[in-house]
């Protein structure tokens, strides 16, 4: 195996949207680093089985301003 070519893996803590912490391990980042999670198992459509809009960045509003008029007939 060639020597020098694999990233740093270290610890760093993992910030769930409810608040709770953990540590891990990763390349990402530096040792001690934090990664706040938006989306994770406890609040994703796909295991929860409950629908919730998450609107980061206005993407949502941008869609809805963008494409109001379509579908509305004016006689």
């Amino acid at each position: 195996m060639k020597s020098n070519i694999h990233p740093d893996y270290h610890e760093i803590n993992i910030i769930m949207t409810d608040g709770t912490a953990f540590k891990t391990r990763s390349c990402m980042g530096k040792a001690g680093d934090t990664l706040r999670l938006d989306i994770d198992p406890k609040s994703h459509p796909a295991w929860t089985g409950q629908q919730r809009i998450m609107d980061t960045g206005g993407q949502i509003a941008k869609f809805n301003k963008k494409f109001a008029g379509i579908g509305i007939r004016k006689e």
